[in-house]
């Protein structure tokens, strides 16, 4: 499959990396503390910003603890990281300022994982940090775009999660490719298995059909 495009935005954790350990860790820990009965692991968690997440689950009052708390638990298990298949070798070929990365961690744990998979960190990173809404709302895919200089319609998203593909719908991004079986059951216009084979070469995206799970 050819697609013709401008840039870029990739979803960081599902996508371009594994983080589901280091995050099952920080979650099942901070759930013992703060919200006995809160199970992490479902697929109406992935993607969302754990300021968001934590906001519902607890008092306001506790509110700013609870924040802090994730986020000190989700920092100390970054190490854990790897990259996914296809994930080096696709942005370590592609040209500065044609891609980034828009991810619902923070800032300092959206580039932990980043370094820990042995992935670069582009100059225009999006993350949680960065937006008053995060995903699903349109928010980060839309700023991803903008700091890249394009419009959104020229732009490619890759993402894992329901609420990430309904962002990169509600910006109105050109294409939304799914990766991995989990977007089976988003609304992304083609699913892959990973990002193995894929290249773009500042213009022409190509996926391999063998890549594609649909």
């Amino acid at each position: 499959m050819k697609f013709f495009a401008s840039g870029l935005l990739f979803d960081n954790d599902g996508v371009l990396v594994d983080s589901h350990e280091a995050a099952r860790q920080g979650w099942q820990q901070w759930a013992k503390e703060y919200a006995p009965d809160f199970f992490w692991d479902t697929p109406e968690n992935a993607g969302v910003r754990a300021e968001d997440k934590v906001r519902a689950l607890v008092e306001a009052d506790l509110f700013e603890a609870a924040n802090n708390r994730i986020n000190e638990l989700e920092q100390a298990t970054a190490h854990l990281t790897q990259a996914l298949p296809g994930a080096v070798e696709l942005l370590t070929s592609l040209k500065a300022g044609v891609w980034t990365v828009c991810t619902s961690a923070n800032s300092n744990l959206g580039k932990a994982r980043l370094a820990a998979a042995g992935l670069p960190i582009p100059a225009k990173l999006v993350t949680g940090d960065d937006v008053k809404k995060g995903k699903p709302f349109p928010d980060p895919y839309l700023l991803g775009a903008e700091r890249l200089g394009f419009d959104p319609a020229d732009c490619v998203v890759f993402e894992d999660a329901i609420a990430g593909v309904e962002a990169g719908i509600e910006a109105g991004v050109g294409l939304v490719i799914g990766v991995s079986a989990k977007a089976l059951e988003s609304a992304a216009d083609i699913v892959v298995k990973d990002l193995t084979g894929i290249t773009f070469d500042g213009e022409t995206l190509l996926i391999p059909d063998k890549a594609r799970l649909r």
